[in-house]
């Protein structure tokens, strides 16, 4: 899917600890997750989310990572290791077209798209297989970054979502942000004719 993706060098940067100045995992994420979760990253780069993640849902949860750059996830991979927390996450490399997930469809407890929907070519597309990937009443929270990502184009993501089957439930506060927190309903759309 990386139409517009972000280069792989760019890896380190992005799981670099100052980052927590601005954006602090645990607090991000706290409100979503809990211990023994199944979750859904899309775009993982090199973890800068997965690792606390993998942490917050304990042995007995999992983190399945789907990038499109090998790289990102070799990264992750040395990360999550170095961490001793390879036994709760998954790498999985996907396609330009498909997050390859198919076989997750109802197991996902909770899913992440934290600065990665700007660059997916097919958000709709992306969005009907996170609505397939999680449970009844499970929640996605998207994340995108101001400063790649105007209000208006933020709003046409939240639609995709909505059209896909994920409704809607708040806009948590997010430093330098778009943020929407949406939820799988309990009847797929309709496809359009």
């Amino acid at each position: 899917m990386p139409h517009r993706a972000c280069p792989a060098w760019l890896g380190p940067l992005l799981a670099c600890p100052l980052r927590r100045l601005i954006h602090k995992p645990e607090a991000i994420l706290r409100p979503y997750l809990t211990l023994g979760m199944t979750v859904l990253e899309i775009g993982p780069g090199m973890g800068f989310f997965t690792l606390p993640m993998a942490q917050m849902v304990g042995a007995n949860g999992r983190i399945v990572c789907v990038d499109v750059q090998f790289k990102m996830l070799e990264g992750l991979q040395r990360r999550v290791k170095r961490a001793g927390l390879a036994d709760r996450v998954v790498a999985r490399v996907c396609s330009e077209d498909s997050l390859g997930v198919a076989d997750l469809a109802g197991q996902i407890d909770f899913a992440l798209a934290f600065a990665v929907v700007h660059e997916v070519p097919d958000e709709q597309r992306l969005f009907l297989e996170v609505q397939r990937a999680l449970k009844p009443g499970a929640s996605c929270l998207i994340a995108e970054p101001r400063g790649h990502v105007l209000a208006d184009d933020f709003e046409k993501t939240v639609l995709s979502a909505a059209e896909a089957g994920l409704e809607q439930m708040g806009r948590p506060a997010i430093t330098r942000c778009h943020t929407a927190l949406v939820r799988k309903l309990s009847t797929s759309p309709q496809p359009k004719a």
